[in-house]
């Protein structure tokens, strides 16, 4: 399969290393600057039992080539609108495209530039991140990408891109509505990010403090809710692992959106807090911690505005 992974930082890189290892023919389209580090280091991922080194075929946007039959799609939120403009010559008849991103809002712009043909669900489930040389650092042992039609239909290039995954390595089991799935993920991902940016510390020091856990409880029950309002109710299974995680007590887990908005960096704020809260305002569910938590992160996306003008 001829696959184009947009993007190869932590999560681009390990799934498309992965994929390249087992023979997939895969190109990563990455910036200069990027494309100069990997040509100098190659690509490398280590940490959980993982030993890769490949010497990753790069392309950059103004010689992507195509077209390709899978494009994932792992750039981050704020991103996205560069990314979409650089995979259009990929993009063919007969490509299928996997968004990997947090929420949901993503969808109607892919389908908007792509067309509603080209685009499947996505949900990513891996924990990596970038050391201090650009390598791929695997923390914990997940390794899945769910994928699937936006209409819940059975599909023979679900299948096949499926079955390529699990070739690699990658589990990727059958999910009956991937559009649920998207949103389970993002209860996951939005209760911590407001757990962590609220509270400016790793799960296991909120959870240290009186009051830790209760605001973790509280947080889960305003997304819940909203997950609950838009038709996507969370199972017993997925709030039982949202929970565990995020009440863990000497975890030192933090997600990405956190590390950005301590760097002093962008974040992707407008797709994990704002659009769902924007949603939770339209179904009728107060959610006035999440609205809190938007209101920090928003702050920050201003102050950098108005220090870049």
């Amino acid at each position: 399969m001829r696959i184009l992974t947009v993007g190869a930082g932590a999560v681009g890189g390990f799934f498309g290393a992965r994929l390249a290892n087992a023979g997939q023919d895969v190109s990563f389209l990455v910036r200069p600057g990027r494309a100069k580090a990997l040509e100098a280091r190659g690509l490398r991922v280590t940490g959980q039992g993982e030993q890769l080194h490949l010497a990753p075929r790069l392309v950059t946007a103004d010689a992507v080539g195509g077209p390709y039959d899978l494009v994932l799609l792992s750039v981050k939120a704020t991103a996205l609108t560069t990314a979409l403009a650089d995979i259009e010559p990929a993009v063919g008849p007969d490509t299928a495209v996997v968004p990997l991103l947090n929420g949901v809002a993503h969808l109607d712009a892919l389908v908007a530039h792509l067309g509603a043909g080209a685009v499947l669900g996505g949900v990513a489930k891996v924990v990596t991140t970038l050391n201090e040389d650009g390598d791929i650092l695997r923390m914990a042992p997940p390794a899945v990408i769910l994928t699937g039609e936006l209409d819940a239909r059975p599909s023979a290039r679900v299948d096949s891109i499926r079955t390529v995954l699990a070739e690699a390595g990658i589990d990727s089991p059958a999910t009956e509505d991937i559009v649920a799935a998207m949103w389970h993920k993002w209860v996951f991902i939005s209760t911590l990010v407001a757990l962590t940016c609220l509270m400016r510390g790793t799960v296991g020091e909120v959870n240290a403090v009186a009051g830790g856990p209760d605001l973790a409880a509280a947080l889960i029950a305003e997304t819940t809710a909203v997950a609950e309002a838009a038709g996507h109710p969370v199972t017993g299974a997925e709030l039982a692992f949202t929970t565990s995680t995020v009440t863990a007590p000497g975890s030192p887990l933090t997600p990405s959106l956190y590390r950005d908005l301590v760097a002093g960096a962008p974040t992707e704020a407008d797709h994990v807090l704002t659009d769902l809260t924007l949603r939770a305002r339209a179904l009728g569910v107060a959610t006035p911690l999440l609205d809190l938590a938007d209101l920090q992160l928003r702050v920050h996306e201003q102050r950098l505005s108005a220090a870049r003008a």
